[in-house]
């Protein structure tokens, strides 16, 4: 005769967590700006869920621009930046502090970036594939969270006369997030 063991799920398994938070990007004449996200997620597990992410940030990212020997660094003006991602986080507690890891991948689009330089104005936008660890945690129905959301530099060329200037703009950035979410709670 044998016995089978269930345990029921502590947590609500679908939750939809909103919030908005501070876009710190890398690279020199860089500056931070503001995000906001919405973030559907199914718990499989009590510790594990698994969620689609979709973000949105506004921010000034560093861009180099090289030609002729010479390379400047100058600040670029970003209208924003949207991702569409999947992700998993591991949770270390059932408690109501929840601490947690975890890690994302998908599609970031970059919308059109204007860099100024003294006599130069060069546009590009792009969909660049990338992916992101984060950490945080829950306490109650309240998240904070931060991410570094890893993007290949995106370089382009531009032909002004005989020259050749190169402009390479980094586009990871540090996020750090506050929201809320709604179900996902206790039973």
């Amino acid at each position: 005769m044998g016995f089978a063991t269930l345990q029921a799920q502590d947590y609500k398994p679908f939750r939809v967590g909103i919030g908005l938070g501070y876009a710190s990007p890398s690279g020199d004449g860089s500056q931070g700006g503001v995000l906001f996200y919405l973030e559907p997620s199914y718990r499989a597990t009590d510790q594990i869920a698994i969620g689609l992410r979709l973000e949105s940030a506004v921010m000034a990212r560093g861009v180099s621009i090289s030609g002729g020997g010479t390379t400047l660094t100058n600040d670029a003006e970003v209208s924003g930046n949207a991702s569409y991602t999947v992700n998993g986080q591991y949770y270390f507690s059932n408690n109501n502090f929840r601490p947690f890891a975890g890690v994302g991948f998908g599609i970031y689009s970059l919308a059109s970036a204007s860099v100024s330089g003294t006599t130069t104005t060069v546009s590009a936008s792009s969909s660049e594939f990338g992916f992101y660890p984060r950490v945080g945690f829950d306490l109650g129905h309240f998240t904070l969270q931060a991410e570094y959301n890893i993007i290949p530099s995106k370089t382009s060329e531009v032909s002004i006369g005989t020259s050749i200037i190169t402009a390479e703009s980094k586009n990871s950035y540090l996020a750090i997030k506050a929201g809320f979410f709604i179900g996902g709670g206790k039973r």
